[in-house]
């Protein structure tokens, strides 16, 4: 303690200079509208430079994720190209029935909301690539939602994270089907509606699309049961479903072509004017 009184002692006329220069720049910055800018700017020009590093520093952490995601479904497809079994176990657009390598558009998500109850997803494809309204999306975990609208070079998709979004799922082990929806609450989690209590189903059985809509094959995974309803005054189930999907996390997507939409969507028009 006395070390600390005879430093003070010593220094006396430092320590009283630099204490009446900081009440003077203190009164300055306070009454002159100028200077208060110019702090004020430098605090942010610093601030900027430190969130501008550590949003470097996250993309380069998120480049890297990607990029292992990428050199997995190259070796999937090398695999595939040599007719070598596949040990993995996330499936590939080659894998989907009925969808050839050339019913695939390849693009990557430049936009994605998942905070609001009505979220979209941008890509960085379009009309030009051949992109269409209606198209199916997904990527090699599941699905991610449909084509809304598009433009030259982008396109808009309904993410299944979107409260008007329906899309025909099924129970993978007994095909009982239900219309898969969302609450607007889980980033994580869907409902799949309309179950028949009369399906057999358990915690962890998969759920994959449908097949009866002309926008997604049959069997795309989409994820799993993790807890089951019984809907009120009604012969059916409400369940939850776990996403296999990181909604908050996508990077390169794959657009599935439908030839055979028009023809069946005609098919069915004509079908519905006869009855009528």
């Amino acid at each position: 303690m006395q070390q600390i009184f005879n430093f003070i002692i010593r220094n006396s006329n430092r320590l009283l200079f630099l204490l009446l220069l900081g009440i003077s720049l203190t009164l300055t910055i306070q009454s002159h509208s100028y200077h208060r800018s110019r702090v004020i700017s430098s605090a942010n020009f610093l601030s900027g430079g430190v969130y501008e590093r550590i949003n470097h520093v996250n993309e380069y952490l998120n480049l890297r994720t990607e990029n292992d995601e990428l050199v997995l479904e190259n070796a999937r497809l090398k695999s595939l190209l040599f007719n070598k079994e596949d040990t993995t176990k996330a499936p590939l657009p080659d894998s989907i029935k009925g969808v050839k390598p050339a019913d695939i558009i390849v693009s990557k998500v430049i936009h994605n909301s998942y905070n609001t109850h009505e979220n979209y997803i941008t890509l960085n494809s379009g009309s030009k690539e051949g992109v269409k309204q209606d198209m199916g999306v997904i990527n090699s975990l599941g699905i991610i939602g449909v084509i809304d609208n598009t433009s030259t070079n982008y396109s808009t998709v309904v993410s299944i994270l979107n409260m008007k979004s329906q899309i025909n799922a099924k129970l993978k082990k007994t095909n009982h089907f239900g219309s898969l929806t969302w609450d607007g609450k889980s980033t994580g989690f869907v409902q799949l509606e309309d179950v028949p209590r009369l399906a057999s189903v358990r915690k962890g059985d998969t759920i994959v699309t449908g097949g009866q809509s002309v926008i997604f094959p049959e069997g795309i995974n989409i994820g799993t049961v993790e807890n089951i309803y019984k809907k009120e005054n009604s012969s059916f189930y409400v369940i939850k479903v776990k996403l296999f999907n990181d909604m908050t996390n996508l990077g390169h997507v794959y657009i599935i072509k439908s030839k055979d939409r028009e023809e069946l969507i005609n098919l069915e028009n004509k079908s519905k004017e006869k009855n009528e």
